[in-house]
C-alpha cells in the first residue's frame, strides 16, 4: 500500500498546520490584546502622523513671521494662534514636535545599542575587558548628565543637533549594560553557545549572532522606555536653554517661552505641554505592554 503524492502533500500542509507559531508572532499577539498597548500604538502613532504629515496642512511654516497679528488667539488664519514674535502656533509647535521625536528615538537606538554592546562583551570575556568596561560604566553612572550637557550647550547650536543626540544618548545606556553583562554571563554557559565555540565560531560572531538576539524582548523594552526618557532630557535641557538651540526650536524651548504668556495667552503654552504630556504617555503605555507581552509571568507576579 503507497500513499499517494496528494495525501503526502496534505500531510505535510497537517504538519505545518499544527506548527508553534513564531515568538514575534506570540508577543505580537499578546501587545494586541493589550488595551492599553492598543491606546498606547494609537496615540503614538498620532502624533507621527500630525508632526510630520500636519505641516503640510497648514499655510505657515515654523520660520514664517505674521507682523500684523502678534499674540494672537486661535482663528481661521491661524489655528492654533500666534506667538509673541508673529509666529504661527500651529507650525513652531509640529516642528517642536518632529526635533523631539527624531532626538528621542535617535538617542534611545544608540543608548540601547551602545548597552547591548558593552554589556555583552563585558559578560562575555570577563577578565581585564569585563574590569575595564565595567570601571567605565560606574564612572558614567556618576557623571552629573544634566552638567555636562549644559556646559556643553554652546556646541549645539546652528544645526548641531546630531551632536546633542549622541552625547545625549552616552547618558541612557548604563543601567541597562550592567543587566545585559549579567545575562550574558548566564547566556554563555548555554549549549548552543558551547556548541558554537567548539565550532570554531569567533567570539564576536557568538556575541552578535547568539548572544545579543537572546535578550531582544529586553533590549526593544528598554529602547521604548529610553524614547521617552530622551524626550524628557532633551525638553528638560531645551526649557533651561541648554538643548536645542535658536534657530531651531523643541517642545522645551517653546515651553519655556510659552510660561512667560500662560496666564494671558494660554494657546501659547498648553498646545505644546499637550503634545508633550500624550506623547510621553503613549511611549510609556507601548513600553509597559511590551513588556508585559514579552514576559507576563512578570504581570501576574505584579497582580
Amino acid at each position: 500500500m503507497t500513499i499517494s503524492d496528494e495525501e503526502l502533500a496534505e500531510q505535510r500542509a497537517g504538519i505545518d498546520r499544527i506548527k508553534a507559531p513564531s515568538r514575534l508572532r506570540v508577543v505580537a499577539g499578546r501587545f494586541s490584546r493589550s488595551v492599553q498597548g492598543r491606546i498606547g500604538f494609537a496615540l503614538l502613532a498620532l502624533m507621527f502622523l500630525l508632526a510630520f504629515a500636519g505641516p503640510y496642512l497648514g499655510r505657515w511654516t515654523y520660520t514664517d513671521k505674521d507682523f500684523m497679528a502678534f499674540l494672537q488667539p486661535p482663528s481661521a488664519e491661524h489655528w492654533w494662534g500666534t506667538l509673541q514674535t508673529g509666529a504661527d502656533v500651529y507650525a513652531v509647535t509640529l516642528r517642536g514636535m518632529q526635533k523631539s521625536l527624531i532626538v528621542g528615538l535617535l538617542a534611545a537606538v544608540i543608548g540601547t545599542t551602545l548597552a547591548a554592546v558593552v554589556g555583552a562583551f563585558a559578560g562575555y570575556f570577563m577578565g581585564w575587558a569585563d574590569r575595564s568596561l565595567t570601571w567605565i560604566t560606574d564612572l558614567m553612572l556618576v557623571l552629573p548628565a544634566f552638567l555636562i550637557l549644559a556646559i556643553m550647550s554652546p556646541l549645539f547650536a546652528e544645526g548641531q543637533w546630531p551632536l546633542f543626540v549622541l552625547v545625549l544618548a552616552l547618558f541612557l545606556w548604563m543601567v541597562t549594560s550592567k543587566i545585559v553583562r549579567s545575562m550574558t554571563i548566564s547566556l554563555k554557559e548555554r549549549e548552543f553557545i558551547q556548541a558554537a565555540r567548539f565550532m570554531g565560531v569567533s567570539p564576536v560572531r557568538i556575541i552578535f549572532r547568539h548572544v545579543i538576539p537572546n535578550m531582544s524582548s529586553l533590549l526593544a523594552v528598554d529602547a521604548t522606555l529610553n524614547v521617552s526618557a530622551a524626550i524628557l532630557t532633551e525638553t528638560s535641557l531645551s526649557y533651561f536653554g541648554f538643548g536645542i538651540q535658536p534657530p531651531d526650536v523643541s517642545l522645551g524651548s517653546l515651553i519655556a517661552d510659552g510660561a512667560k504668556t500662560a496666564v494671558y495667552a494660554p494657546w501659547t503654552f498648553w498646545f505644546c505641554a499637550g503634545l508633550l504630556i500624550v506623547t510621553v504617555l503613549a511611549v510609556n503605555l507601548v513600553g509597559d505592554s511590551l513588556r508585559d507581552a514579552f514576559d507576563p509571568t512578570a504581570k501576574r507576579a505584579g497582580q
